[in-house]
């Protein structure tokens, strides 16, 4: 789908904004435990229609902060996982941005947009060597999506990389409109070595999302910096069993998960525009 009139006027709208200072007021209001939780939301969950039966506390009034709630836990029932051997199973709830076969070293964004996984990954020749030719999934999160992230598979942590960036929106209209904007972004990628080889989780940021955090690390950014930062995980023996919780984002973004080449194959249900939930079969493990 091309980009519309309103689709370009948005990204320009974007290009003037001043990304992280706006996150970080949305950081500070997020956490507010009076007025702005209060009324904020309530607003929220009727506005997107939000199941709060699906919820470990389902009463929004037992949040401290409205990040508390953004972030809540589900419960144990809420999201069956496709738990045989050789699955590959959804991270996140929310929606297929796009997914299928990276070319060379690069990744299809939208009609007439890509990018490359060396810059994708901060400038990593070695890890885009890697994924050259693999596979990858763009998982959009909606605001109403629930926000943790899990594991497609079981992974030994090696390395993360925090590459500083712009805080642009990532919805569809921004992904038609804005060349190269994953690459572009704040993100965390976090790599892993697992049974399909090395598997690489991209966290990407986005406006009013300047809080990206791991259950190993905690939080990641904010403050972002401006030099791009990695930490090597070889030593710690951070193993992640498959489904557990990775880490999650302090308002909603995007997650990017690449594989290299005739490791996996993705389940032909995995196309652009279709609904995923966290648990349910990406692929299968070749």
């Amino acid at each position: 789908m091309h980009a519309s009139l309103f689709d370009r006027l948005f990204a320009l709208l974007q290009i003037m904004l001043p990304h992280h200072f706006l996150s970080r007021i949305m950081l500070r209001l997020t956490r507010n435990r009076g007025l702005f939780r209060r009324l904020f939301t309530p607003w929220f969950i009727r506005h997107f229609n939000i199941d709060m039966s699906q919820a470990r506390e389902p009463d929004w009034r037992r949040y401290e902060n409205f990040n508390q709630f953004f972030t809540r836990e589900l419960k144990a029932d809420a999201r069956p996982v496709q738990d045989d051997d050789r699955s590959l199973i959804c991270p996140v709830d929310g929606c297929v941005s796009q997914a299928g076969s990276i070319q060379a070293d690069r990744i299809f964004q939208a009609k007439g947009h890509d990018y490359s996984l060396a810059t994708l990954l901060g400038g990593e020749s070695s890890w885009s060597t890697t994924f050259a030719d693999g596979e990858f999934a763009t998982l959009y999160l909606s605001p109403r999506d629930y926000h943790r992230i899990h594991m497609p598979i079981e992974g030994k942590l090696l390395e993360v990389i925090h590459v500083p960036g712009r805080l642009f929106s990532v919805n569809p209209a921004t992904a038609r409109t804005l060349p190269g904007l994953f690459a572009r972004n704040e993100r965390v990628a976090c790599i892993f070595e697992t049974v399909a080889g090395p598997m690489a989780m991209v966290l990407v940021g986005a406006i009013f999302v300047a809080s990206i955090e791991t259950v190993w690390q905690g939080v990641v950014t904010p403050p972002a910096g401006r030099e791009r930062q990695r930490w090597d995980y070889r030593e710690k023996d951070i193993v992640l069993k498959k489904a557990q919780e990775m880490g999650r984002f302090n308002m909603g973004s995007t997650v990017i998960l690449l594989f290299g080449k005739n490791r996996i194959a993705l389940d032909e249900k995995i196309q652009a525009t279709a609904p995923v939930q966290m648990g349910q079969r990406l692929g299968n493990i070749l």
